[in-house]
């Protein structure tokens, strides 16, 4: 076995040494992240900006589904608590841009603790019910709190505002979105390298051991949803800023289940997996427009009559990872990884 170097460190999460040449490879990525907005249209700019808060979502409820084990159909309802924490705080407190979206993050967090709180004697399809529960209590919350939440009407939330700079457009929004959800992943895949990240993982591999060996349960489930709501509602809060309205019709239970399928098809218990498996859902669609779009001049009517066999096809896509790769787009990683490092003195 190697030894790494002075100039190597370890992932916990990914279980692979990173090299220099691997570091250059991410100083790459940066540089690219850096120049994209002043290269992409601003419709690209839009899908960057909306990849990037489905990676902060996703990568919240990896911690606590991949990470922690506990199932949660939840996600859409507590990224609408930071989506309307933040129209309220910046309605009615006026408060700034970045202390809202902590608000946000604070206020889901509280949310998580108190439907986690289930965690401790229910688990697995159980557990998955009750977070469907609360979605519904607070979907009502939503739609009846009529003087915070502004009812079925919603609120519209005014454009975000940094040091005096009014963020409006998708090129300005991409400056702190992308940033933060940056932020949000290096502290995901930093999380698993200190004792409540192994402690999210113990739980998950038998909760029972966890518990003889000296981890307190309900601690650290609470502890895992609280992170994951957290998480979630950051997302809310930039999203909220990115689409300027929020309704109890914005976060419909579907988009937990696109959370949820994102995790799976990325790679359950990967911090890469949160970031591949929310671009490839929130991308994949939009790639297939294209091709109906370029099917048009063939077939007159290719979009009406192709649309209904776009979603079949995502659909198909995913039934296909499931199948034959089911542990995600970062499985699909490592083996390039491996490949790569390998050749050509493969066996």
């Amino acid at each position: 076995m190697r030894i790494a170097t002075a100039k190597e460190t370890y992932i916990a999460d990914e279980g692979l040494l990173v090299t220099s040449t691997q570091r250059a490879w991410m100083g790459v990525l940066l540089a690219m992240l850096v120049l994209a907005p002043f290269v992409l249209n601003q419709y690209w700019l839009y899908l960057a900006c909306l990849v990037a808060i489905n990676v902060a979502s996703a990568t919240g409820l990896n911690i606590l589904t991949g990470f922690t084990g506990l199932v949660s159909l939840g996600q859409a309802a507590f990224m609408a608590v930071g989506a309307y924490t933040v129209a309220f705080f910046e309605g009615q407190v006026g408060t700034p841009f970045l202390l809202n979206i902590l608000a946000a993050g604070l206020v889901s967090a509280l949310v998580g603790v108190l439907v986690g709180i289930p965690s401790l004697r229910v688990k697995g399809l159980y557990l998955a019910i009750a977070t469907i529960a609360a979605s519904v209590i607070l979907h009502f919350v939503f739609t009846h709190w009529v003087s915070v939440t502004g009812g079925v009407r919603g609120i519209n939330v005014a454009p975000a505002r940094l040091f005096g700079l009014e963020l409006a457009s998708p090129f300005a929004l991409y400056f702190v979105i992308v940033p933060i959800t940056c932020l949000m992943v290096l502290g995901a895949a930093n999380l698993f390298r200190t004792r409540i990240g192994r402690a999210f993982i113990a739980i998950r591999d038998r909760d029972i051991s966890a518990e003889v060996l000296g981890i307190p349960l309900l601690r650290y489930k609470l502890m895992s949803f609280a992170l994951s709501s957290f998480y979630a509602g950051v997302a809310g809060g930039m999203w909220a800023y990115f689409f300027r309205v929020v309704t109890p019709e914005s976060f419909p239970f579907a988009t937990s289940i696109f959370f949820l399928a994102a995790v799976i098809v990325g790679g359950l218990g990967t911090i890469i997996g949160s970031v591949l498996g929310a671009a490839f859902m929130t991308l994949v669609p939009e790639l297939l427009k294209y091709v109906v779009d370029w099917l048009a001049p063939i077939f007159p009517n290719a979009g009406a009559a192709l649309s209904p066999v776009r979603t079949i096809v995502f659909g198909a896509l995913i039934i296909l990872f499931l199948v034959f790769e089911p542990h995600g787009l970062a499985e699909m990683v490592r083996r390039a990884r491996r490949f790569f490092h390998l050749w050509p003195f493969r066996t």
